[in-house]
């Protein structure tokens, strides 16, 4: 037998407002126009961050990050809170470098080569495909966000 809850708000025992939601890693939602169902924890970032690397190592938001490396130029160490169950997880990320003129610099991030991503963390690699520089390019922004299974 089934049952359905219909509220309008979810508040704390002692009626603040705020609410603690537990959901388990198997809880499904039905997806936009009923075209099936969907994983709410897979479907949710485990983290994200960004950096401005350009004139000093600093982060400007995150979520799960528990520390940061400036390695090299447009290279950056991210060690996360919360490990990953492996390095199976998928990177993304997008970078913004502006410096007030039309020069601003059109680059890439990626991960580093040669260096895996591991359950605890990952390495980015941002390179210049506007400007003829070797190596790594510092960035104002370099902006990450992770997907996958937590440990």
């Amino acid at each position: 037998m089934t049952s359905q809850l219909n509220v309008d708000t979810i508040v704390d025992k002692a009626g603040s407002g705020g609410s603690n939601v537990k959901m388990a890693n198997t809880s499904t939602y039905v997806g936009e126009g009923g075209s099936g169902t969907q994983n709410t924890v897979q479907g949710l970032a485990k983290g994200w961050s960004n950096f401005d690397q350009r004139t000093s190592l600093s982060v400007t938001d995150s979520f799960n990050l528990s520390s940061q490396t400036d390695v090299a130029a447009g290279n950056i160490a991210i060690t996360m809170a919360n490990n990953m169950s492996d390095g199976g997880y998928v990177v993304s990320g997008t970078t913004q470098y502006i410096d007030g003129t039309e020069n601003d610099l059109i680059a890439i991030m990626g991960l580093r080569r040669g260096v895996a991503k591991t359950s605890s963390g990952y390495e980015t690699m941002v390179s210049s495909v506007m400007w003829s520089a070797t190596g790594g390019v510092d960035i104002d922004s370099i902006m990450t966000v992770v997907h996958g299974d937590l440990a």
